[in-house]
């Protein structure tokens, strides 16, 4: 039986969890049941709908531009997620060295995750401007980065890439520095090469934190959309090669006011991301270390 003290206590302890709660419920639980149902109707004027069924599904399965959006998705993640982790990993490790305005190089990798994606986007989007951008001026060419449909998304994810790899970075160094300087200490009277040590020591003891990096950024890859929102107009002719799943999603929802296969898109990638995730843990206890 509990206490007049322990009862204090619960009491205290779930007010201040309520705020958090409430927020979950309503920011996050209701609208996703609300998805699932509106998954199920069809969008009707002033923002009634009614139960169809499965037919948003079988309309949405049906669609070829639905099934390209998904593939640019998962193009979108091989293109970022490999290249941005490692490249944040060895940055990271860059950064744990003992290098002169260690604390300034910090600050400035992580400086993109600060801006705005919006202005990142517009910024990249003049860089890559066929005709006066700085990128073709400097490299002597004249390649139509953004609309040119066999490499536009190659560009997105360029700046994607970009715009994350400081805040990954930022991500691995906290758990490299949690590394016992005791491993690299006797690797190195061993006879270990420093690149032996980051393969032997470095990767394992740091693949917790790496796991939690990879899980991340295959969310928000496959979760895109500002970013290819405002470098692809909708008058681009390399749109349908560009566009993810939840630019397919606002195109249906918002502008074409089919809020029922917007709402089943939605769905689909909630699916894709859940199934990337599974396999992701099943996959983590072959090369996840965590032993200290």
């Amino acid at each position: 039986m509990k206490t007049k003290k322990g009862r204090n206590d619960a009491f205290w302890g779930y007010l201040m969890i309520l705020p958090t709660v409430l927020g979950l419920i309503i920011l996050n639980i209701y609208p996703f049941i609300e998805t699932i149902i509106m998954s199920f109707s069809s969008t009707k004027a002033f923002g009634a709908y009614e139960f169809s069924g499965v037919e948003n599904y079988i309309t949405m399965f049906s669609s070829q531009e639905f099934w390209k959006a998904t593939w640019n998705s998962i193009w979108f993640c091989v293109l970022t997620v490999p290249v941005g982790v490692f490249l944040a990993l060895i940055l990271a490790v860059l950064l744990n060295s003992k290098i002169k305005g260690r604390s300034i190089f910090r600050t400035i990798y992580f400086l993109p995750m600060v801006v705005a994606p919006a202005a990142v986007a517009m910024v990249w989007k003049w860089m890559f401007n066929a005709d006066f951008g700085i990128i073709n001026s400097v490299l002597g060419t004249h390649i139509k980065w953004i609309s040119d449909p066999h490499i536009v998304l190659l560009t997105c994810a360029i700046v994607a890439i970009w715009s994350s790899v400081g805040y990954d970075a930022i991500l691995l160094l906290s758990g490299i520095q949690n590394i016992s300087k005791s491993y690299y200490e006797a690797a190195s009277l061993d006879g270990a090469t420093k690149f032996q040590q980051f393969f032997k020591i470095t990767i394992p003891m740091v693949s917790p934190t790496l796991f939690v990096v990879v899980i991340m950024r295959l969310m928000a890859s496959l979760k895109v959309y500002d970013l290819i929102y405002m470098m692809v107009d909708q008058q681009n002719p390399a749109l349908t090669d560009a566009q993810s799943l939840m630019y397919l999603f606002y195109r249906e929802s918002f502008i074409a006011g089919n809020k029922g296969l917007g709402s089943a898109i939605a769905i689909w990638t909630v699916l894709l991301i859940a199934v990337v995730t599974i396999i992701q843990f099943i996959g983590q206890k072959k090369w996840v270390n965590y032993e200290v």
